[in-house]
C-alpha cells in the first residue's frame, strides 16, 4: 500500500490506576491522526481532554482491526450519523446500513429482529451515544459481539461540555445527546468516522481522507453562515420553544435561548402548570414562533400559539433527513440547512447566507436507510 506523508500524531498519554500491589508506570498511548491537508485544525474540536471516560470511549472507537479479503461492514443508528458515515465511505467498498428509521423516537426505538443480524454481521457499529440510543445499544451488546462499537458522542465532547436541563436533568445521570445540531461538535465526530475507517480499511486512507476534507469543510461554511444569520436577529429574539430538546448545544454555540421544550425525556404530556409557565415564558420574552415537529404533531404547541397569538411552525427536523436517500438535500448538512433558515427566518432574521451555502459536495451517499 502506498503510504503518503502526513504531519507527527498527536499523542496523549492516559495513566492507568496502579493494580493491586504494584506501582506500575505502564501507560497506554492513545494516538490520533491529524487533519488532512487542507483543514485548519485549530476550527476541529480536540477529541482528547483529561477526562478518562472520554479516552475509554475513544480507546474503544479505535479498537478494532484491519478487514482483509472483503469490504467492511457498517451499521450505524440515526440517519445525521449514518449520511455522515456513507459520505466518509463514498467511493470505497464499505456497505453503509442504517438501522433507526428516519423519524422514528431514537430515545425508545426497539431495533427489529433484521437489525440483529445486520448487528452480528458488521464489523464497525457507530452510534450517538450519550445514552440516546440505548435499546439499540443494549441489542449491539448482545449480537456486535465481534465488532467495534463507537460512541461518537461520548468519544469526542468531555463530560465538561454535557449539558443537562428540564429534558435531561443531571440527577439522571443522562445528558442532553443532540450534538448534532452544533457544527463545531461534528467536526470530530468526522474525525472520528475517519480515523475508524481508516484503522479496519487502510487501503482506501486518500479516498476518507478526500471525503472528510470535503464535509469538514461544508460543516464550518454552514457555521459561519450561521453566525452571520444569527447576528440578524436581535439578541432578545433568539428564544426558542421547541417540540423535542434537541437544540441545547446549538443554542449555548449560536447564543440562544431555549424557554422550553414539550416532549421531556420521560416523554409524558407537560402538565397544565407547565404549560401555564410556558406561555408567561412566551408572553413576557415575546416569543416571536414557537417551532413544533414536522413528524411528530403537538397539540399543546398549537395551543400555546392560540393563546398567545404566536405563530406556531411544525416543520422542524429532528433526524429525519430531507429529500430522498441520494439526493444532496438527504444529508446532515440539507438538515441543518432546512432547520437553521426556518429558525432564523422565524425569528425575523435575514437567511441569505445560509441561502448561498451549497450542500452539493459532489460524493454520492450509498448508505442504506431503513424505512
Amino acid at each position: 500500500m502506498k503510504l503518503r506523508r502526513i504531519a507527527p500524531v498527536l499523542v496523549l498519554a492516559l495513566l492507568l490506576p496502579a493494580c493491586s500491589g504494584n506501582e506500575s508506570s505502564d501507560r497506554v498511548v492513545v494516538t490520533q491522526p491529524p487533519a488532512p491537508e487542507g483543514i485548519d485544525e485549530e476550527n476541529i474540536a480536540d477529541p482528547f481532554a483529561s477526562d478518562e471516560g472520554l479516552q475509554a470511549a475513544y480507546a474503544a472507537c479505535k479498537g478494532g482491526t484491519e478487514v482483509k479479503g472483503r469490504a467492511v461492514r457498517v451499521a450505524s443508528t440515526v440517519a445525521p450519523i449514518t449520511n455522515l458515515v456513507g459520505i466518509i465511505a463514498a467511493g470505497t467498498d464499505t456497505k453503509v446500513t442504517g438501522i433507526v428509521p428516519e423519524g422514528t423516537n431514537s430515545h425508545t426505538f426497539e431495533p427489529p429482529p433484521s437489525a440483529a443480524q445486520t448487528l452480528e454481521t458488521s464489523d464497525i457499529v457507530f452510534m450517538n451515544g450519550l445514552s440516546l440510543e440505548e435499546p439499540t445499544r443494549e441489542m449491539a451488546d448482545a449480537n456486535a459481539t465481534n465488532a467495534v462499537l463507537c460512541e461518537l458522542g461520548t468519544a469526542t465532547l468531555a463530560p465538561s461540555l454535557w449539558l443537562y436541563d428540564f429534558s435531561f436533568p443531571k440527577a439522571a445521570g443522562k445528558p442532553n445527546p443532540h450534538l448534532w445540531t452544533n457544527p463545531p461538535y461534528v467536526l470530530p465526530v468526522l474525525s472520528t468516522i475517519r480515523n475508524v475507517l481508516i484503522n479496519a480499511d487502510p487501503a482506501n486512507i486518500d479516498k476518507y481522507d478526500a471525503n472528510y476534507v470535503l464535509v469538514s469543510r461544508l460543516v464550518m461554511n454552514l457555521d459561519e453562515a450561521m453566525k452571520v444569520a444569527t447576528a440578524t436577529i436581535p439578541a432578545n429574539d433568539r428564544n426558542l420553544l421547541t417540540y423535542h430538546d434537541a437544540y441545547a448545544y446549538f443554542a449555548r454555540h449560536f447564543e440562544y435561548e431555549v424557554i422550553g421544550a414539550i416532549q421531556p425525556q420521560s416523554f409524558e404530556e407537560p402538565s397544565p402548570k407547565d404549560i401555564a409557565s410556558l406561555i408567561d415564558q412566551v408572553k413576557s420574552k415575546k416569543v416571536k414562533a414557537i417551532f413544533g415537529s414536522e413528524v411528530f404533531p403537538s397539540t399543546v404547541l398549537e395551543q400555546i400559539g392560540k393563546e398567545t397569538g404566536v405563530r406556531y411552525i411544525d416543520v422542524l427536523r429532528d433526524d429525519d433527513l430531507p429529500g430522498e436517500p441520494g439526493d444532496a438535500e438527504h444529508s446532515w448538512a440539507g438538515l441543518m440547512k432546512f432547520n437553521y433558515i426556518t429558525i432564523v427566518e422565524a425569528l425575523g432574521g435575514d437567511a441569505t447566507a445560509l441561502k448561498a451555502v451549497s450542500i452539493d459536495v459532489k460524493i454520492s451517499d450509498k448508505a442504506t436507510y431503513l424505512q
